[in-house]
């Protein structure tokens, strides 16, 4: 039976006029890669942050692991583990000394410290100062600090911005990784369609702050050919908005 451990029922969310987020409603299971795909300004931040508590939600309900996160907040917070953005990292510090002080904080064991950083892959450079990683090493370090209290649900927003090739491959590897042989739910937005089809095992397409379509990937299933449906036959996202 599977564990839904993200429920967004029928949220919305406006900005005076502006509707940013319209009806949208989605399940992320345990041991999944969930594929948030749309163009810029589709509202997937938006819902990224709805999700986290950065802002309210104006109608609809958001669950984690079963707990609502207006009225549950901080233990729902409690299973998320969340890059929105950038990491959030200190620059001047060792990568070791930005886990021990997110470590301190959340009471967390030596021997968890040491099995992040073997999973992130930074066990050679953990004493190097931050401010002398490459943003593929910063954004392992983010994801170090993240995992360190074995969240459920793992959400990272536009997590390969930057990144060249060799970081896009390790940093898909590690979610895949992680969500099957970890069972975490990991929620990733992108909007770069080949990216998404090679990490994920479910997408939502996300246009004009509704879903439009939620595809499962697999080996018989094209996203692309899937993608090209919606558009009329064209790559790019201008065709939706």
């Amino acid at each position: 039976m599977a564990n839904t451990i993200l429920e967004i029922k029928n949220i919305s969310k406006k900005y005076g006029k502006n509707t940013i987020i319209d009806d949208l409603t989605l399940n992320v299971e345990a041991g999944q890669v969930y594929g948030f795909l749309g163009p810029n300004g589709a509202g997937k931040t938006t819902t990224i942050k709805m999700i986290t508590g950065l802002i309210s939600i104006d109608k609809g309900q958001i669950l984690i692991n079963g707990l609502d996160v207006v009225k549950n907040h901080e233990k729902a917070m409690s299973y998320i583990g969340a890059i929105v953005e950038s990491p959030d990292l200190y620059e001047y510090l060792s990568g070791i000394d930005n886990i021990k002080l997110y470590a301190r904080i959340h009471n967390i064991k030596k021997d968890r410290i040491n099995e992040i950083i073997k999973i992130v892959g930074l066990e050679s450079r953990i004493k190097d100062k931050v401010k002398k990683y490459s943003l593929g090493m910063k954004q392992r370090l983010g994801l170090a600090v993240c995992l360190m209290h074995s969240p459920k649900l793992l959400i990272l927003d536009e997590p390969t911005n930057g990144l060249d090739p060799a970081g896009i491959k390790e940093l898909r590897d590690m979610l895949k990784k992680l969500a099957h042989e970890e069972n975490i739910a990991v929620f990733v937005s992108s909007h770069i369609l080949s990216e998404v089809e090679l990490m994920c095992d479910k997408v939502a397409i996300i246009n004009k702050g509704k879903i439009i379509k939620v595809c499962d990937i697999t080996k018989e299933h094209n996203l692309e050919e899937e993608f090209l449906s919606l558009t009329g036959g064209t790559k790019e996202w201008n065709f939706l908005n």
